[in-house]
């Protein structure tokens, strides 16, 4: 990089550039709240559309409030003693997913505002992670290649340009352009540091250190605070370490696949990411202990996140089980390897799960079913008898579950202490009037997502912005940074930096 264009991406110090990034997202955040990225141009359908009982769906334009009283209203708790929705015309409208938007209020400071994140992560793991650090308020900046993250071609369906996979995992998040693989580029990225609490990233072992911004050599002596978390498929060593991977891969190469599927079936990848997710979660978890100890410390650390060992970790109770026994688990279906009855079984409607967790739980589900004598029954007196006549018990119970319609069974025995759930499709999930109740769906403008689990009752998770478009966010970061136009525009021309596309209108 040349000496003049060095003094210009230095111009302001760094405590102007705190103030003036302060300022912008705070401005963003107000603007998110107050609905900026309900885009007039493209209207969003209405919320109900996607949740239609028998007499249609919510009328357009009804207010989130008014949905929020509906699903209020609708909502009946799972074990009520209802009739079933079969027996009785329903001619009601199944409430808006927008009831699910609670955080329509004043916005509150999160549990971790004020805290940087500098995000170079991609695809899955790393974007989860640091969506759950910005719905609970840390400023997290998303810097992506020319190109993107490569997630947003993940589709169909598609947000405009976007896969919904991308918009899935990326809200709350300033979304910037940059070439790191550039001299300029990443001298921007050293600025963003300066004062970033968290670095997220997920290259392939000795990237960042080729760019010279290895941690222990670069990063840890020119920012002591700074928490640093790579993300990688096997780590930076060891027979495997430096190789790619990827979600599928390690279900395979982790076990996983091994004890998932039907009793005498292949091998089957469970059917989402769950390697990739539970990884962000380890992240997330590591993340938050670093910066615990650093309020001890004063100073930062450097977390190892492997998809290889989270997919590891998941393995209970199969693990175990080998090695207390020596037999290697094998796929059981929908059957727990250690608990019966703790399947799915057929009903005259819809497949229900039973998961009975001790005797007085199998006591209760044979009362219900009419036959009490089965519980004293001595091949099913005990869960260690249950589990060695496992065929016979579950022939024995659809027997008696054959004529049961299975959304009232289920209601009827969860009234009882019995846990028993009804097999649901993804959209009567999402259309569920306690999914609405426990505010589990969000909607700002055209998007829509999964809602924060966390719910803390001081500093609720919010959600302020949209998905970022690509380099949504590009012009306002570096204007923070006292990065003139004449310089951006420089090195826009150049490729070393993109700004969105105007939005069509």
């Amino acid at each position: 990089m040349s000496g003049n264009v060095s003094k210009r991406l230095r111009a302001s110090s760094g405590s102007e550039i705190r103030r003036a990034a302060a300022g912008a997202s705070e401005a963003a955040g107000a603007a998110g709240t107050a609905g900026a990225f309900a885009d007039a141009a493209h209207p969003l359908p209405p919320a109900g559309g996607l949740c239609m009982s028998s007499e249609g769906g919510v009328p357009p334009g009804t207010a989130i409030a008014d949905a929020t009283a509906t699903a209020s209203d609708a909502r009946t708790a799972f074990a009520a003693n209802t009739k079933d929705a079969k027996d009785t015309k329903d001619t009601t409208s199944r409430p808006s997913l927008a009831a699910a938007n609670h955080a329509t209020g004043p916005v509150r400071p999160g549990a971790l505002a004020g805290l940087k994140i500098i995000d170079l992560s991609r695809v899955l793991g790393g974007p989860y992670c640091t969506q759950a650090l910005a719905d609970h308020g840390a400023r997290v900046i998303k810097i992506e290649p020319p190109a993107g993250d490569e997630t947003r071609g993940w589709g169909p369906p598609f947000l405009d340009d976007d896969a919904w996979y991308f918009t899935g995992v990326n809200r709350n998040k300033e979304g910037i352009v940059l070439d790191l693989s550039r001299d300029e580029g990443r001298a921007i990225l050293w600025r963003l540091l300066e004062d970033a609490d968290v670095l997220v990233e997920n290259f392939k072992p000795g990237t960042l250190a080729r760019w010279g911004m290895d941690y222990e050599r670069d990063l840890r002596p020119r920012f002591a605070r700074l928490v640093h978390c790579a993300i990688t498929g096997f780590g930076a060593d060891g027979p495997l370490g430096g190789l790619p991977g990827y979600d599928a891969v390690i279900q395979a190469m982790a076990g996983l696949m091994s004890v998932n599927g039907d009793a005498g079936g292949d091998a089957t990848r469970i059917g989402l990411p769950i390697v990739d997710m539970v990884t962000g979660l380890n992240a997330l978890a590591g993340i938050l202990l670093a910066l615990a100890e650093r309020e001890r410390s004063g100073v930062g650390q450097s977390i190892d996140i492997a998809l290889y060992d989270c997919g590891v970790s998941l393995l209970h109770p199969h693990l175990p089980n080998w090695f207390g026994s020596g037999r290697t688990p094998a796929r059981s279906g929908n059957a727990h390897p250690n608990i019966a009855p703790y399947d799915s079984y057929r009903t005259a409607s819809a497949p229900i799960f039973l998961a009975i967790g001790n005797d007085r739980q199998f006591a209760r589900l044979c009362a219900h079913l009419g036959v009490p004598a089965l519980a004293s029954d001595p091949r099913f007196i005990d869960n260690r008898s249950r589990c060695a006549h496992r065929a016979e018990l579950k022939a024995s119970l659809e027997t008696r579950l054959a004529g049961r319609d299975g959304e009232t069974l289920a209601r009827e025995l969860m009234a009882e202490g019995v846990p028993c759930g009804p097999v649901r499709t993804i959209d009567a999930l999402a259309c569920d009037p306690h999914t609405l109740h426990r505010g589990l769906v969000v909607e700002m403008g055209r998007y829509r997502g999964a809602a924060s689990p966390i719910k803390l009752s001081r500093t609720p998770a919010t959600y302020r912005t949209a998905p970022p478009t690509l380099g949504r966010d590009t012009r306002a970061v570096l204007d923070a940074l006292g990065i003139d136009a004449a310089t951006q525009a420089r090195l826009a021309d150049a490729g070393v930096l993109k700004e969105a596309k105007p939005m069509a209108t």
